[in-house]
This record gives C-alpha cells, sequence and structure tokens, in this order.
C-alpha cells in the first residue's frame, strides 16, 4: 500500500521536534559548559561532538543505502531478502567503524601534539578523549544503519524516541560530570555511553520491526555490491557538498577579512536553520519514493509533487520575512553595525535558501530512484565554476557578492535536479513549467521586498502579500483533496484539545 498522507505528516512532525529539541538544550547549557571547562576544553568538547554526532557521515553512504536497499524490497515484496541485507550490511558497517577508529587512534596523538593549538597541559586529557572517540566510531556508524532500517520501515516515531532524549543528552551530559570533575575524558565517557545506550535501543527496535532478525543471522557478500555502488555516489557528494557550503567562508576570510567573514556567517547560519524543514520533510520522503517507484509510480510523482507544495507553502512566507525585515532583523539581535554590513547578504542567502529548500526535495527523488550519481556528478561539475564565480564577485562585491554567488549556485542546484526528476518521473513534465512560473513569481516578490524602505510601508507589504499567498495558496496549490486532509486533521486536533 502507499504510504498515507497521514503518515507523512506524523513522521515529519516527529522529525522537526527531534531536530529542534537538541537546540534549546544547547541554547542553556552552552553558556555553563564554556564557564566551567574554559575556552580550550570545550573547543575540543565540540569536536567530541562533530565525531559522536557525524561521523556516521563517513560509513560511505552505507547507512543511506540500506534505507533505500530495505524500501526497495517492502515496495516489490521481496521481504524474505530483508533480514541478510541487514545483517550484512551491519557487517561491514563494524568493520568500516573498526578501520575508522583505528585511524583516528593512530592520528591522535600527532593531531594532539602537532595540528590542534592545544595547551600543554591538556594534551594526555585531550589524547584521551580522542582514543575514547576512537573506540566508539564503530558505534556510531553502525547506528546510523539501523537508524536507516527503521527509516525504510517509517517508524520515525521510534527513531525520535531515540533521538530526542540523546539529543538533549548531547549537551546536558556533560552538566551532569562537571559537579565532580571538569576532566574531558570523564566527559567524553558519559557521551560514548549514551551513544552505546541509543545504539541498543535502536538494535531493540530493529529487532521489533524485524522479528526475523533474531532467527536468520545471515551475512551474503552478494548483497554489498548495490550497497557501495550507491554509498560510493553518496560518499562523493558528501566530501564534495562541505566544499562548496564552507568554501565561501574561507574565500572571504583570505580576500577581505577576518571581521568580513563575522559579517557574513552571522546572516548564514541564521537562514540555514530554516533547512531543518526541509530536512525533516525529505528524510520521510526517501523512504516512500523509494518503495512507491517499485510499486505505485502514479502515488509516488503525486507525493513528489505534493512534497514541493509543502515545502513551499512553508518556506516562501519565512523566506519573505527575512527578505522584508533583514536589516531591521539584524539590528535588533546583534546592533546596526552587523544591520549595516549584513542586511544585504542576509537578503540574498533567504531567497537561496528558499530556492536550496525546493531542490532538497529533487534530490531525495533521484537519490531514492537509484541515481545518486547524477547529484555527485553535478557538484563535481559546478564546483569549478562556482569557485571562479564567488572569486570574482567577493573580490568585486563583497561578502554581497559571496551571498549571491551562493543563491546563484543554489538556483542552478535546482534547476538541473527538477531536470533530473523529469527523466524520472515522464509525467512530472506536463507541470513542471507551471512550477516554474509560480516559482519567478516568488522571486519577483522578494525582489521588491528587498527594495522596500521604512519600516510601516515593509509591514503593509508583508501583510498584503501574506494574505494573497493564504488565499491562493489554499484555493489554487491546495487541491481539494488535500483541503478535505487538512480539514479533518483540524477538525481531530481541536476536537483532541
Amino acid at each position: 500500500m502507499p504510504t498515507s498522507h497521514k503518515l507523512l505528516a506524523k513522521n515529519t512532525a516527529w522529525n522537526l521536534i527531534g531536530q529542534l529539541a537538541p537546540l534549546f538544550a544547547a541554547f542553556f547549557a552552552i553558556p555553563l559548559l564554556v564557564s566551567a571547562l574554559g575556552i580550550h576544553r570545550f573547543g575540543v568538547l565540540t569536536l567530541a561532538w562533530v565525531v559522536i554526532g557525524y561521523f556516521s557521515l563517513f560509513d560511505f553512504g552505507i547507512g543511506r543505502a540500506l534505507t533505500k536497499a530495505v524500501a526497495d524490497r517492502l515496495g516489490s515484496g521481496r521481504i524474505a531478502e530483508i533480514p541478510a541485507l541487514i545483517w550484512s550490511a551491519m557487517a561491514i558497517m563494524v568493520l568500516l567503524g573498526v578501520c575508522g577508529g583505528a585511524v583516528v587512534g593512530v592520528l591522535s596523538p600527532w593531531l594532539v601534539q602537532r595540528v590542534l593549538e592545544i595547551p600543554l597541559a591538556l594534551h594526555r586529557e585531550t589524547l584521551n578523549t580522542f582514543l575514547l572517540l576512537a573506540v566508539s566510531l564503530p558505534i556510531v556508524i553502525t547506528t546510523a544503519g539501523l537508524r536507516g532500517v527503521l527509516e525504510a520501515y517509517q517508524r520515525f516515531d521510534l527513531i525520535n524516541l531515540i533521538r530526542i532524549p540523546m539529543g538533549l543528552f548531547t549537551f546536558l551530559g556533560p552538566l551532569l560530570v562537571l559537579p565532580f570533575s571538569n576532566n574531558l575524558a570523564l566527559v567524553v565517557a558519559v557521551l560514548v555511553i549514551g551513544r552505546l545506550i541509543a545504539w541498543a535501543a535502536h538494535l531493540a527496535f530493529c529487532i521489533h520491526a524485524v522479528p526475523e532478525l533474531r532467527r536468520r543471522m545471515v551475512v551474503r557478500p552478494d548483497l554489498l555490491g548495490p550497497l557501495f555502488r550507491f554509498g560510493g555516489w553518496l560518499t562523493l557528494s558528501n566530501v564534495v557538498g562541505p566544499v562548496i557550503v564552507y568554501l565561501d567562508r574561507f574565500l572571504i576570510g583570505a580576500v577581505l577579512s577576518v571581521a568580513a567573514v563575522g559579517y557574513y556567517t552571522a546572516p548564514y547560519e541564521i537562514v540555514t536553520k530554516l533547512l531543518l524543514i526541509p530536512a525533516a520533510l525529505t528524510a520521510v520522503l526517501f523512504p516512500a519514493f523509494t518503495a512507491g517507484l517499485v510499486a505505485h509510480p502514479e502515488h509516488t510523482r503525486g507525493l513528489f509533487v505534493r512534497g514541493v507544495k509543502v515545502i513551499f507553502l512553508l518556506l516562501f512566507p519565512l523566506a519573505l520575512v527575512f527578505v522584508t525585515f533583514a536589516h531591521e532583523g539584524l539590528q535588533f539581535w546583534l546592533g546596526p553595525e552587523f544591520a549595516l554590513n549584513g542586511g544585504r547578504v542576509l537578503q540574498w542567502l533567504a531567497a537561496g535558501m528558499f530556492v536550496n529548500s525546493l531542490a532538497q526535495v529533487a534530490l531525495t527523488m533521484v537519490q531514492a530512484a537509484g541515481r545518486p550519481d547524477l547529484a555527485a556528478k553535478l557538484h563535481l561539475a559546478e564546483l569549478p565554476f562556482y569557485s571562479i564565480l564567488l572569486w570574482l564577485l567577493t573580490v568585486r562585491i563583497g561578502i554581497e557578492g559571496a551571498a549571491i554567488a551562493w543563491t546563484l549556485r543554489a538556483g542552478v542546484d535546482m534547476v538541473f535536479l527538477f531536470w533530473f526528476v523529469k527523466g524520472i518521473l515522464p509525467v512530472f513534465s506536463t507541470m513542471a513549467y507551471s512550477m516554474l512560473a509560480v516559482l519567478l513569481m516568488s522571486l519577483a516578490v522578494l525582489i521588491v521586498a528587498a527594495l522596500l524602505t521604512g519600516i510601516l510601508i515593509k509591514v503593509l507589504f508583508t501583510l498584503l502579500v501574506l494574505g494573497a499567498f493564504a488565499l491562493v495558496g489554499w484555493m489554487v496549490i491546495v487541491s481539494a483533496g488535500e483541503r478535505n486532509f487538512v480539514e479533518s486533521w483540524l477538525r481531530g486536533w481541536l476536537g483532541r484539545a
């Protein structure tokens, strides 16, 4: 059966809660940690957070590939193959984790003593911390695989029952150690124990979702080839992607100044937090697209269009507010100097974020169709052109030029990714032009918003546009079936309240 709209909505809400909860914990915990640990120990702790939270990216894409492979088999009815597929992937991920941990362990003395500017008094403490992180890598990487299995089964409720407390524990756990010791190794040991508990919870939930895992512990090497092919292209994207993402700040620092990096980074960090919304939705759409392309292609086409519409309806109002009140918002938050230097940057990046959010749905469809190579090749091809454009515009216009280059690259990404989707879903072609027209009109509205002056005019313009947008969105963009679904959900929610 196709994935229901109600389930997708519920899972997206779970994902948003799971991603936002740690941000609130970080807001309160970080000042206390900086005060208790000192800036040097806190700096090492941030590296530990990166390793514990994000080294699952270095699983060579096997976690994401496992989600696709399991969803493929669920969609085609080949359920009997799933246990062997999961155990085979887990075996190779354990091996990758052990190899990665060994590399980190061997490099740790060199990193501590030669690469990182760590005070001599903290060398032993930091080295012990890095060795603990090396031991934790197999846990981190295999957890990503187990989470991928739950995603394939659309069990985002179970995923976030673990993610929410673990996200809070990442920031609040170290506070439990501080009354007794500020030794970093002890702090990180507590985090590693927390990740081990999370791993056990993921495994238990996977066995609950796939009971055959308990009875059929089989490793089949012939199943690994497709996982490595899919994961290899994802890994290439994961290597090139961060270069594209962080290149602007390094180039600004080299061409302009460190102060300019600050004026650019503050608006950038605000804007990119909005990408949590498409991230929450696309994580749910990926297994739904994968299974649907096999068993229900027409339903999947509708699901794709609906995903684009949801992102558009949620992100355009936010982009409009950011563009319209960029200078006022920065002045209120960081002062007039940031508003003067970063206002235009925030406007350009808000427009780019809006375009990039739509592109995330197309990227998810491309990957679900088994073509991660298209996205990887696109990123490789655009890197030299983006680098040249970024350098030219930064030299000529400053940090506003860097923001323009970032937004243009996001636009190119979106155009090509939607073009790829046309090849995957040929029937989508008839709707692509109407979507393009709506997008161009939206960008025209954002351009007008960026040119406005005077707070009263900005408020009136925003209210007028949002009112018209709500009316047109509800009556034209949202279909009758979707309106019925929303109205039914609201009646049920109000009834429970």
